[in-house]
């Protein structure tokens, strides 16, 4: 019998509504539901925070079926299954530590099919019990999260993943989607062929993630610059990433030593550590996780304002995953790398060891190595973070600047008299004889009065010295910065030995100019910091957290599964003062308005009396007022410019600003002056193109219109028109 194929948009809306608030979808989930409604294979690909979740969850509410979830971590089993029974939806999960009562409790509800999702992971799906339990049920679709863990050529490679290939020969009438944050095109092809996909719907969403910002400077000293990154975000969420579980506990105990609220997370921890800390975290009673990548995917707090790595993780996907999970709730977030190439040369001995395992397999290695080459290249490439991180996984980027990345807010900056501190540095490894390592060499330098030093006579180099009263740290990053630049080698044995190569020769000579990087004394603030704060009340969005923790407590639940800080911040800018209009905000679905709707209004209406502050304030033209809050003397100088017909390049010019700024402006302006044409910014022709595909396509997301007009319009052009178009529709309204 086939599936009916009948379920409108309107109905798909109307369940996403009920249970989490939305009133609108993100890019491709409409497309990712219908596979799933319809019982088509899929492979959805989307960005950490970008809405994979909905994809599996509606198709099961609305065709009243229950589907099985497969997922690698318990604690992500039990925060999606905590969240969703938050919201009303029935779901349950089977994983190991459960107690006897609660196992045969959970498949009573399964055998009955009181859940539309059951979580498991792929150990336990196939088991003789399992399967008779589900069997009986005629499940008609799986969903596999984190579904790169089945390819040998992606980041997190699990060889209990690829049993799940039997899927296809247990359950032939069932459907199989697979869904993943990171996947480059080779791994996604990987991924279709091990499940045995077929005909399968590829739904590939933008990697890109704007809200974040990325920023990767020179390795100094860790744990100060690690401080320096988390005092921009007070009392935020927080993950410091190490590749040590050594380093996670030092890590951990210096941030402590500063006061901040901080624990270690690594897989040495026995599992009752490792599930305090994370409950902790979860709970907010602590900020700062400090853990290796085993802290990974089993997070799901969505308001951690920054993710560092205190080392260069071992590939782009980690790094995409890791630092994916910032920003979840769309607000924005920071990203911070601290970079060596000592972390390289790391990562390629532990490489090493794992080749030398019999066990290993050659091609695992290979893989491995590539996608360490990748990362290293990302690290030392002087480009847009956002655009190289886009191409990597086969997508444009079509911003001229970011402004959300070190490179594109000018924070990074070449040392003065680079080239003369290689000559150093260069010189005194040849004076040397090549036979020393790093840190012997910093030593002469420094003039260092070290046993070693003396024993060699190197004292009496002419180098020695050279270099007094440089940061020991600071020195060892230059000296880094050579060996990436390819100016320096490193020998490969146990005890590696600094080489000159004929690039070292042609700096001596002064044949070769040599830049070395150094971050700036301050970070820039952004565009987001400013946008995602306008018009919210700091201390009701204080207050609203306090309470979100309080009811969170009392319910033995992660805070976050309440209410996003996104949906509390709307919360603290609109004000709402009734029932209707906090249903109103995105993230507030019919049980949460029933279950905490009252308490919530209820401190905002106390909150807004002692204050003395109107109610629905976004519903008034004070409100508007607060929401566009106060202009910049640059953007009110490039109001005043596109007002009298100024043209981007031309407001670009007398601002000062970056290019991509003046875009940003200019669309701003649009919004809040509303102007009868884009003529001065838009001919007639893009415009109508643009009008025609909005109406065609039924949507305001810009992706699925540039696909549309064949990537013939510039993002910054139908930003624009679509803002446009929404003045006119408001106006009608008015």
């Amino acid at each position: 019998m086939s599936p009916p194929t009948s379920w409108s948009k309107t109905d798909i809306l109307a369940t996403v509504h009920r249970y989490w608030g939305f009133s609108e979808l993100r890019p491709l989930q409409e497309q990712a539901i219908r596979a799933g409604l319809e019982r088509r294979d899929s492979l959805v690909v989307m960005p950490t925070g970008g809405g994979k979740s909905l994809c599996y969850q509606v198709p099961a509410e609305l065709a009243r079926r229950t589907d099985i979830v497969v997922s690698p971590l318990i604690s992500l089993m039990k925060d999606q299954v905590d969240g969703l029974r938050e919201s009303g939806y029935p779901a349950g999960a089977l994983y190991s530590g459960m107690p006897l009562d609660t196992v045969r409790e959970t498949e009573a509800q399964i055998a009955a099919g009181r859940y539309r999702l059951v979580f498991v992971a792929p150990e336990r799906l196939l088991t003789p019990r399992f399967l008779q339990l589900i069997e009986r049920l005629q499940v008609r679709a799986f969903a596999i999260d984190e579904a790169h863990c089945i390819s040998h050529w992606g980041h997190d490679f699990r060889p209990e993943y690829r049993q799940l290939a039997e899927l296809k020969t247990r359950f032939p009438q069932a459907s199989v989607h697979a869904y993943t944050a990171t996947a480059t095109a080779r791994v996604r092809a990987d991924i279709a062929e091990q499940l045995r996909l077929q005909n399968p719907a590829v739904l590939v969403g933008t990697f890109d993630r704007p809200n974040l910002i990325y920023r990767i400077v020179p390795r100094v000293d860790a744990q100060m610059q690690v401080l320096q990154a988390l005092r921009r975000h007070p009392g935020a969420a927080a993950i410091v990433y190490c590749i040590s579980r050594k380093d996670t506990e030092a890590m951990a105990e210096a941030l402590q030593a500063n006061r901040l609220r901080a624990a270690f997370y690594h897989a040495g921890m026995e599992a009752d550590e490792r599930r305090r800390t994370q409950d902790s975290f979860a709970s907010e009673e602590i900020d700062v996780v400090a853990a290796t990548v085993a802290f990974g995917m089993g997070i799901d707090r969505s308001d951690v304002r920054c993710v560092i790595h205190a080392a260069m993780p071992k590939s782009i996907e980690h790094y995409q995953q890791e630092t994916g999970r910032a920003g979840r709730d769309g607000l924005e977030a920071e990203c911070v790398l601290l970079y060596s190439a000592a972390d390289v040369l790391r990562w390629e001995s532990l490489i090493e060891k794992s080749a030398a395992d019999a066990s290993a397999r050659v091609e695992v290695i290979a893989a491995a190595r590539e996608l360490l080459e990748h990362m290293r290249r990302f690290c030392t490439a002087v480009h847009c973070r956002h655009r190289r991180l886009s191409e990597y996984f086969g997508q444009e980027y079509s911003k001229p600047n970011c402004e959300a990345c070190d490179l594109c807010l000018n924070e990074v900056e070449g040392l003065a008299d680079a080239t003369v501190t290689a000559q150093k540095i260069l010189s005194c490894v040849a004076r040397a004889g090549e036979r020393f390592g790093a840190e012997h060499i910093v030593d002469v330098l420094l003039g260092a009065n070290t046993e070693r030093v003396r024993r060699w006579r190197h004292e009496e180099l002419s180098t020695y010295a050279l270099m007094k009263g440089t940061n020991r740290k600071t020195l060892i990053n230059m000296l880094y910065q050579l060996l990436d630049d390819g100016l320096l080698e490193r020998t490969a044995e146990e005890r590696p030995v600094l080489r000159l190569n004929d690039a070292s020769r042609d700096v001596l000579r002064g044949k070769r100019t040599v830049r070395l990087l150094q971050p700036k004394a301050e970070v820039q603030k952004t565009r987001f910091d400013e946008q995602s704060w306008e018009g919210v009340d700091h201390g009701l969005f204080e207050s609203l957290r306090t309470l979100r923790r309080q009811v969170a407590d009392e319910r033995d639940v992660p805070a976050y599964v309440l209410f996003s800080d996104a949906t509390l911040r709307d919360m603290a800018r609109v004000r709402p003062g009734s029932k209707a209009a906090l249903l109103g905000i995105r993230g507030v679905g019919e049980r949460k308005l029933a279950d905490l709707g009252p308490r919530f209004l209820e401190l905002i209406a106390t909150y807004c009396r002692a204050k003395e502050l109107p109610l629905d304030a976004a519903l008034g033209s004070r409100s508007r007022r607060q929401r566009v809050g106060k202009l910049n003397d640059a953007k009110e100088t490039a109001f005043e410019l596109f007002a009298n017909g100024a043209s981007v390049e031309q407001v670009t010019t007398r601002t000062g600003r970056a290019f991509g700024t003046t875009w940003g402006y200019l669309a701003e302006f649009i919004q809040n002056r509303r102007p009868e044409g884009l003529d001065p910014w838009i001919n007639q022709k893009i415009y109508r193109s643009v009008a025609d595909a909005v109406k065609e396509l039924g949507t305001e997301y810009l992706q699925p219109i540039f696909e549309r007009l064949g990537g013939k319009v510039p993002y910054e052009q139908i930003r624009l028109v679509v803002a446009h178009l929404n003045t006119r529709r408001d106006a009608r309204y008015r």
